[in-house]
């Protein structure tokens, strides 16, 4: 459970800045890594994300997990298209298939080139947005979506689903316990069986913790309307040092 918490996030150098330049900040950023066609601006957003989560102090775990998924789709790609497209060839390998016959393996230097230049937008896009996740809380970012206009109803589903996410993690957890004490996982067809009925457990929960939770919020007066933070003014130091910093990285990016 302490991995998908905000248990880590005390205060630090990004914990009183607005979370609306943070947002805005985020997404310019975003824009410049998946738009730039090269290294440098993905390695150094990269870099510096890193070191941002470093300082307020990440849990080593949790920023592993985090980046686990990310990273293993970088590295698909990149042997995707290393094995599978361009036009350089590296290296030729015939492997023999149970029919007798070859199946040829060609490494491609162009296509590896393009993996990396990928794999690379997919690090430091998954980058800012980790850092962005880890410096504010859940309910400043959905108050900053609202103060940019966001649909109503896509804010209230996305606080709704971080909301029950714990609670069916909670649930998977004893479900899960329960079946590896009856040795439910001592094999790989009863760990597929017990995964399935785990799996289906907790469907089955779902669609009876949304029906509970809309009733509740009927008989409480619930009109559709959540209430949400109120933000403050915008401070003029955060809006120059966020314009400055912008400016920085519109340099590399033009590079």
């Amino acid at each position: 459970m302490e991995l998908f918490s905000e248990y880590f996030k005390k205060e630090h150098m990004l914990s009183k800045v607005d979370a609306r330049v943070k947002i805005l900040v985020s997404l310019a950023v975003l824009s410049m890594v998946l738009s730039y066609k090269g290294f440098a601006l993905p390695l150094l957003v990269t870099i510096l994300c890193l070191f941002l989560c470093i300082k307020i102090r990440i849990p080593l775990r949790v920023f592993i997990l985090r980046f686990s998924e990310p990273v293993f789709i970088a590295l698909v790609i990149v042997l995707i298209k290393f094995l599978f497209s361009g036009k350089e060839i590296i290296f030729s390998i015939s492997l023999p298939t149970s029919h007798f016959s070859l199946f040829t393996l060609t490494g491609h230097r162009d296509g590896l080139m393009d993996g990396l230049f990928i794999a690379c937008r997919i690090i430091g896009a998954v980058s800012v947005v980790a850092a962005l996740g880890f410096s504010t809380p859940f309910t400043e970012i959905m108050a900053g979506l609202s103060w940019f206009k966001i649909p109503k109803s896509f804010i209230e589903i996305l606080m709704f689903a971080y909301r029950y996410i714990f609670v069916f993690l909670e649930d998977a957890f004893v479900i899960y316990n329960a079946q590896k004490n009856r040795l439910g996982y001592s094999s790989i067809k009863r760990g597929l069986n017990s995964f399935g009925t785990l799996t289906g457990s907790l469907v089955i929960k779902a669609f009876e913790h949304s029906q509970n939770t809309t009733t509740a919020m009927i008989q409480r007066g619930y009109d559709g309307n959540m209430p949400l933070l109120r933000h403050k003014p915008f401070k003029s130091s955060e809006l120059i040092l966020s314009f400055l910093f912008l400016i920085a990285m519109g340099v590399v990016w033009k590079i």
